[in-house]
């Protein structure tokens, strides 16, 4: 099929302005036809690197990838906003860009006018802006406020405005990034159903965005970037799949960096081990546990020496809803105990206590600890709604005095495929009479 779009190892960089070396002269960048060629590499940042890449006339191609990852510099390179600093760029066919939000508008005049130079700028002539003008404003659903100055546009207003112009230029390659983001769900379904009708005519339609869902219902092939390097390239899902893999290995390794900071930040507070009287050593803690921030408390006569959270495959601090996690706690006691009680808790990120229990509760009457030892406590199916969770545990008396009492120093998160709201996902399964119909059926 013929390419609509061909790059060939196409590289671009960007100078470091944290750097205080400067230019000798104008002339010298102009003649070496880069603003960067004489730059050393650690004053440069590389956008793209070496990026070849092929996309078909009348597909819908898509770019996944993290912040920072070279999505955007990347359509600057396809719609000639930006020149490669090195390798090739071939475009065939009149391109519409929508890549940042009121680019090329001019607030000071209305929403008639901007209409009329961007047409312009797009390549239509007036005449032809004029027999479009009407449609544009209705698409854009503007007609209110369509003679007042631009300036005074919502981000909303803004980015509708610029979509529909871009759209009914009618170009042979759309490009939009993520500014759609901003639209309203209404809008948003009205932009799929313009990408729809652009897909039947055999345009060609570049799309950045991080809805995953979108990428995998309306694209035909999608790319994934990483660091400006093509990371995955081809089915939708099968690309998605791969980058939510590592999406959650960067979240575990954020998640395990953060819970290692809070609890070194609190062992040079952690409790020391007292023998000779069951007063608390520390500061008392606070009165009520459950609304106290994160931080640890007790008086050490049992101390709490490392927490693990564990999924089917080891440590993990990313699960699926309705997985298998496993706390284990590592548990010093000097002298013999015979009045102890292990606890945990779970909260959401909103500081609503999800669940929580400890071995009294679960009528285990304590005789005697000494020593080290570990406590495993173990959830078969973790059935909270996608989000992030904190972790509570403490070893405390019966009546609740705190030998050591971590307050929200563990975090997890829980990803999930549907979006439930509230905490707790019970297994549930939905059943219907027969003259109620649906295409498919699934159990919860």
């Amino acid at each position: 099929m013929k390419p609509a779009i061909d790059l060939d190892a196409v590289t671009k960089r960007y100078r470091r302005f944290a750097h205080r070396r400067q230019f000798a002269t104008l002339k010298s960048a102009l003649i070496n036809q880069s603003l960067v060629a004489d730059l050393s590499p650690e004053e440069t940042f590389t956008a793209v690197d070496d990026l070849s890449l092929t996309i078909a006339e009348g597909s819908a191609f898509g770019i996944i990838g993290r912040n920072g990852s070279g999505k955007s510099t990347l359509l600057k390179l396809v719609a000639g906003i930006t020149k490669p600093t090195s390798g090739r760029v071939s475009v065939h066919g009149r391109i519409s860009a929508l890549i940042e939000l009121a680019a090329g508008f001019h607030p000071e005049i209305t929403g008639r006018e901007n209409v009329f130079i961007n047409g312009v700028i797009l390549g239509l002539t007036k005449r032809e802006i004029t027999k479009r003008f009407d449609e544009i404003v209705e698409f854009a659903e503007l007609e209110e406020f369509i003679d007042a100055p631009v300036k005074n546009y919502s981000s909303g207003m803004y980015m509708r405005l610029g979509f529909a112009v871009a759209v009914h230029v009618d170009p042979d390659i759309l490009i939009v990034d993520e500014v759609l983001a901003v639209g309203d769900e209404g809008f948003s379904l009205k932009c799929l159903d313009k990408f729809s009708e652009f897909k039947r005519r055999g345009k060609t339609i570049l799309l950045v965005t991080h809805g995953l869902g979108t990428v995998q219902q309306f694209c035909d092939e999608v790319v994934w970037l990483d660091e400006g390097r093509i990371a995955g390239c081809g089915d939708p899902r099968r690309v998605v799949h791969s980058y939510l893999n590592a999406v959650a290995v960067g979240e575990e390794r954020f998640l395990s960096t953060v819970d290692q900071r809070k609890i070194e930040a609190t062992s040079s507070e952690s409790p020391a081990a007292e023998s000779d009287d069951s007063e608390l050593t520390d500061e008392e803690p606070p009165a009520d546990m459950f609304r106290a921030s994160e931080g640890r408390w007790g008086s050490g006569e049992a101390t709490i020496t490392a927490v693990t959270l564990e999924g089917a495959g080891g440590p993990a601090h990313v699960y699926r809803t309705g997985e298998r996690v496993i706390v284990r706690m590592r548990v010093t006691v000097a002298e013999p105990l015979s009045d102890f009680v292990f606890g945990v808790s779970i909260f959401n990120a909103e500081g609503v206590c999800c669940y929580g229990t400890n071995t009294d509760i679960a009528e285990f009457r304590p005789d005697t600890m000494l020593g080290e030892g570990e406590v495993v406590f173990e959830i078969e199916n973790l059935d909270l709604v996608e989000g992030t969770y904190k972790l509570d545990v403490a070893v405390h008396t019966r009546k609740g005095r705190p030998y050591d009492y971590h307050r929200l120093l563990y975090t997890f998160r829980v990803k999930s495929d549907t979006s439930d709201v509230g905490i707790y996902r019970p297994r549930h399964r939905w059943t219907f009479t027969p003259n109620i119909q649906f295409l498919n059926s699934q159990d919860g």
